[in-house]
């Protein structure tokens, strides 16, 4: 409900009050309470040289001999705040993290709010904060953005879209397409405790010790590669669909067959007791802040240990491409059985990322 003031003949005066606990519509409406929302909560903690020219884009200029690379991506998950992150840091760290997995050092960033009547002004405030930090983090601005309000009960409080913009040496070439048979498959560290924690957040699980989520910023290990002058031929983050997924993606591009050992996966105890417990495959949960890198073989020992120590994680490597011409990608159990490994058919966990 809006709020309101009221004429001493009892009429009611739809104009917005001066503060506010809670989104209203006025704030979607161009006026002064949206340009006020926008200079005291996101301007004053973005504030930067190329939002501060307060234009219809952000003007970056590019290192000479660099290429440019660009993502986006839309963040709904639910509950907006889970142990180890929010939807805010979510955001920033999703897109540079897409980023990074195409070798590229992040630039610059731009973040779109769609908010619902009635959020809570503290929480947009927290989630905003918490995107600063993120961002600063990594030392990348967000230099544009948007802010769109929709009525009560057609939003979910808030939905955020971040797109970023990075730079890489013109001569780097890291994908799928640049996977060669004999690669290792490197992992940064233990898997799926992203998508537990966001799932106790929600239902309200209690465990003797928090399972807090991974969500963190690859931009260091990613860069840490490259400054030692190693070149893996692809980086995937292991988001919506987890490792599965990523591997079955690459595998179906490269045109080559992937094979991985189970017991060189790092899954956390807790995570793992979860997972059989309500049925769920480890492989398949998201993560927030863990990659695989494949590299060429002799580069495997360095490589893996500078991903570890950057992530400060324990990186292993987990498998290889075999020179089989497919997109299978099988797993050596650790009961020395082998398995065929496929994305996830229908869907594990809504509101995840």
């Amino acid at each position: 409900m809006a709020e309101t003031s009221s004429s001493p003949l009892g009429a009611a005066c739809p104009a917005p009050l001066a503060h506010h606990t809670r989104v209203l519509m006025a704030h979607g409406g161009g006026g002064r309470l949206m340009h006020r929302l926008i200079e005291q909560t996101f301007a004053a903690a973005f504030d930067n040289a190329a939002l501060a020219a307060r234009h219809d884009g952000a003007l970056l200029s590019v290192p000479e001999g660099h290429r440019l690379a660009f993502t986006t991506d839309g963040h709904v998950v639910r509950p907006l705040f889970f142990p180890g992150g929010d939807i805010g840091s979510l955001a920033v760290n999703g897109t540079v993290n897409d980023l990074a997995m195409c070798g590229a050092r992040p630039l610059a960033l731009s973040a779109a709010f769609v908010l619902e009547e009635g959020f809570s002004t503290a929480d947009l405030a927290r989630i905003v904060e918490s995107m600063r930090q993120a961002a600063a983090a990594v030392d990348v601005p967000i230099v544009t953005g948007d802010t769109k309000v929709v009525e009560r009960g057609k939003g979910d409080g808030v939905f955020i879209t971040t797109a970023g913009i990075g730079h890489l040496p013109a001569d780097l070439e890291i994908g799928p397409a640049s996977v060669r048979a004999g690669d290792a498959i490197v992992l940064s560290g233990d898997i799926g405790r992203h998508g537990v924690a966001v799932l106790a957040a929600r239902e309200g699980l209690q465990f003797d010790v928090p399972i807090t989520s991974d969500c963190a910023p690859l931009v260091a290990p990613v860069m840490a590669l490259l400054d030692a002058g190693l070149r893996p031929h692809c980086l995937r983050d292991l988001t919506r669909g987890g490792l599965a997924t990523a591997l079955v993606e690459i595998a179906e591009t490269a045109g080559l067959a992937i094979e991985i050992d189970e017991r060189a996966i790092e899954v956390r105890e807790d995570v793992r007791g979860v997972c059989e417990v309500l049925g769920f495959d480890p492989l398949h949960l998201a993560n927030e802040g863990r990659c695989i890198a494949i590299l060429p073989g002799e580069q495997v020992p360095e490589g893996a240990r500078i991903l570890g120590q950057a992530a400060g994680t324990s990186a292993t490597v987990i498998g290889r491409v075999s020179n089989e011409k497919s997109d299978r990608v099988t797993m050596r159990t650790r009961f020395g059985a082998s398995r065929a490994i496929d994305m996830l058919s229908g869907e594990q966990l809504p509101r995840i990322c």
